[in-house]
């Protein structure tokens, strides 16, 4: 991979990788860290990539480097202790867009990432395996699952109206 098809790289895949990251850390400061990071590795490892497998690269790296970073950040939890006058209160929300979000974050991260690679991304089967370690029937077993426990959620009687 020379210069110019890694910067044609970055200008075609590092939206979707932040949009992918950031849905499954909620935190956007890490999404940009984790992003910036993986680019980084493709610089790297440029001779040893052929263009063609550079969004595959991306995401495999990314999305390993999103499970280290969330399995560090359950190691270190800081208690705080607020009173309940300090803590924000959250207004409920059945709009669409909010019930959607709150039963993507209800799924394992797993089974999150291959939702978002599969459904918001576009990726397939094979695709998603290559970057997530697995092969394509335990994609399907596990996307499979995944929307089974969304679904369970999705259709109880509080977030239907």
């Amino acid at each position: 991979m020379n210069e110019s098809a890694y910067n044609h790289c970055v200008n075609e895949h590092a939206d979707h990788l932040y949009r992918f990251i950031v849905k499954n850390l909620r935190h956007e400061e890490d999404a940009r860290d984790i992003v910036q990071s993986s680019f980084e590795k493709l610089w790297t490892n440029r001779d040893k990539i052929e263009t063609v497998r550079a969004k595959s690269y991306l995401f495999t790296v990314g999305y390993h480097m999103m499970i280290d970073h969330i399995r560090k950040t359950k190691r270190i939890q800081l208690r705080d202790d607020f009173s309940g006058d300090d803590r924000i209160q959250y207004q409920q929300s059945n709009d669409t867009k909010s019930v959607l979000m709150k039963a993507l974050y209800r799924l394992n991260e797993m089974q999150r990432s291959l939702v978002m690679l599969k459904d918001y991304e576009g990726y397939n089967y094979e695709e998603i395996g290559e970057i997530m370690g697995l092969n394509a029937s335990q994609v399907k077993v596990y996307l499979h699952r995944a929307r089974l426990t969304l679904k369970k959620y999705l259709g109880t009687k509080e977030n239907v109206q």
